[in-house]
């Protein structure tokens, strides 16, 4: 017989631990269910850890840079240091013992076990039957997928959870995937001396942002000792046990490394879900949600599994509309015109709203302000490592887009959200007062660049 309960969740990711949480501290009898780590892949084998990884990194570069600024410094790389402290500090050695009691205390029963719905509001779980009389969120999250490229299944090749794992690192690596979690990870490893090729099937790196930030990314990889094949198709992945892996690549010859680093993309959890129990396609590639999270009468849905960007940000700003709509509480609808993505590449790359090509698809009046980080008077004074540059898309009187690439890129998008956001005429931007000498100074420059 089934247990009644108030809401049940099914995936304690970011976006769902958040959800739970929150109904629970208002009251709710609220069941919340995770097979795997509660908090998901942020801070076990994402956000958190991965830019532990890249700080330790970036340190290096800059100590390197040090002979051209202030004198003399020497850099011997330890992953040593790293390693610990993301087991020490970052996941309990991927033990998520605090979390799950931070969901308990919060008034929430937390089950370990893979959720699947029955009926409009029902759940299953290891044996046990809940019916849900407000509803159930469905949080479970996105995970690595592998490309269908011969021989490589049965491998042991990475995906990024291993490669957080990672206590040693090889002599040499292979990544698959110039997106964000390729580039910032082949980084990450060259900086440390792995040697590392990124082989990517686009023409350019960070092929979902503009074309100008891939190619500083490029260039700074490059500067770093990183082989990069754009334009290629990995078509056969060999792996022996004493010579590691070979990835041939269209007609050019096989690239190889010790270790074979997949990051050519996530997929949203959503088999064996029982989604077809609530009318909702179960081969779906994600799950469609209305303004308010909705999936269908009594069902929400946050975070990865929505498909709407796999970033923690995404998750919680989601949890939080499905919080109010299941407790009945006034607040805005999504609203995805200006959701910010980072890649926390050295420059770093933060954009928002709309790429150039994307709002020329659009149509409309499109104009484009560019300007190089370099010439700005901040970069100028940094010197080293100032790669960068602000690339604002405006339609009409507003700007639709913005890329903001250097030393502090995701920073700095911070203003550019709010005025894609917020809708601010392009006079308001130009009529404000810039601080000097800062990289966000650089903003004011683009503005006067749009044409």
């Amino acid at each position: 017989m089934a247990e009644r309960v108030d809401v049940v969740v099914v995936g304690l990711g970011v976006g769902g631990e958040e959800v739970a949480g929150k109904l629970a501290e208002a009251g709710l009898a609220v069941v919340g269910i995770e097979s795997n780590l509660v908090g998901g892949e942020c801070p076990y084998f994402g956000c958190v850890p991965t830019k532990m990884m890249i700080r330790a990194a970036n340190s290096l570069a800059e100590a390197r840079r040090v002979a051209r600024l202030a004198g003399s410094a020497s850099v011997n790389p330890d992953w040593a240091p790293v390693a610990r402290r993301i087991r020490e500090e970052a996941t309990d050695d991927w033990d998520d013992t605090v979390a799950v009691e931070r969901f308990v205390g919060k008034g929430g029963r937390f089950i370990r076990g893979y959720g699947t719905l029955t009926g409009p509001r029902t759940v299953e779980v290891a044996g046990q039957t809940f019916e849900a009389a407000r509803g159930i969120v469905i949080g479970t999250g996105a995970a690595p997928v592998a490309p269908p490229i011969e021989g490589l299944a049965g491998t042991p090749y990475w995906t990024n959870r291993e490669a957080v794992e990672a206590e040693e690192l090889p002599v040499s690596m292979v990544v698959l995937g110039g997106g964000a979690i390729g580039v910032e990870l082949a980084q990450v490893f060259a900086r440390f001396g792995v040697r590392v090729t990124v082989v990517e099937a686009a023409d350019r790196l960070l092929p979902f942002d503009e074309p100008e930030a891939g190619a500083l990314v490029r260039t700074a990889l490059e500067a770093d000792g990183v082989e990069i094949h754009t334009g290629m198709h990995a078509t056969r992945v060999l792996h022996g046990e004493a010579d590691g892996f070979a990835v041939e690549i269209g007609g050019a010859a096989p690239v190889t490394g010790d270790r074979l680093l997949v990051a050519t993309g996530r997929r949203a959890r959503v088999a064996d879900l029982g989604l077809e129990h609530v009318g909702v396609d179960a081969s779906a590639h994600a799950v469609s949600t209305d303004e308010r999270m909705r999936v269908a009468d009594g069902v929400w849905a946050v975070g990865d599994v929505t498909g709407h960007g796999a970033f923690t940000h995404m998750a919680m700003y989601e949890a939080g509309i499905a919080v109010r709509d299941i407790l009945g509480q006034e607040g805005p609808p999504a609203d995805y015109r200006a959701v910010p993505r980072v890649s926390f590449t050295d420059p770093e790359v933060g954009s928002v709203g709309l790429t150039e090509a994307q709002a020329r698809d659009q149509g409309g009046d499109v104009r484009v302000g560019l300007t190089d980080l370099t010439t700005s008077a901040r970069g100028w004074i940094h010197k080293e490592g100032n790669a960068g540059l602000i690339k604002l898309i405006a339609d009409g009187d507003v700007l639709v887009g913005a890329t903001s690439v250097g030393p502090m890129g995701g920073e700095v998008l911070s203003m550019l959200t709010l005025a894609v956001h917020a809708r601010v005429p392009l006079a308001e931007l130009r009529s404000m007062i810039y601080a000097y000498p800062t990289f966000h100074r650089a903003v004011e420059d683009a503005l006067h660049n749009l044409a």
